[in-house]
């Protein structure tokens, strides 16, 4: 299956975007193992930084593009779909396609990989006057 972001803007809730873009990997399972340099190669081009700087503006720095969830902090750019090395040494679009590509908080990267919902940013629990004293009602 190949995930595109006009396919996840289908989705409008924060909980089914991170559904359609759930990977469901392990920890540790190598990704580039001894040609890990390719793809750090990759993230410090002008090609990256630029396309990068374009996803985030798109998305308005927000995770998985949802209005109030704005990332405050380190930014990642999700490939929606798991690169290879060949994708790297053949420069597919999958690489720089922002169509396939979204800003992600680092703990919704992660449970994207893993697989694990536990791992998602919290919103903020909403206050209201007289919440913390319910006996002012």
């Amino acid at each position: 299956m190949i995930r595109t972001y006009s396919e996840m803007l289908e989705f409008e809730t924060f909980e089914e975007r991170y559904e359609y873009l759930r990977l469901g990997g392990s920890i540790g399972a190598a990704t580039f193992g001894s040609s890990r340099w390719l793809n750090q190669g990759f993230y410090t081009s002008k090609l990256w930084r630029d396309t990068r700087n374009f996803v985030i503006f798109r998305d308005e720095g927000r995770d998985l593009g949802i209005e109030g969830r704005e990332i405050n902090g380190p930014i990642t750019i999700h490939h929606m779909n798991p690169i290879t090395e060949d994708d790297v040494v053949h420069m597919t679009d999958i690489l720089l396609d922002p169509k396939f590509l979204i800003c992600v908080h680092y703990n919704t990267h992660s449970a994207i990989h893993f697989g694990d919902a536990s791992l998602l940013p919290q919103l903020p629990i909403e206050r209201s006057p007289n919440d913390t004293a319910p006996w002012r009602l």
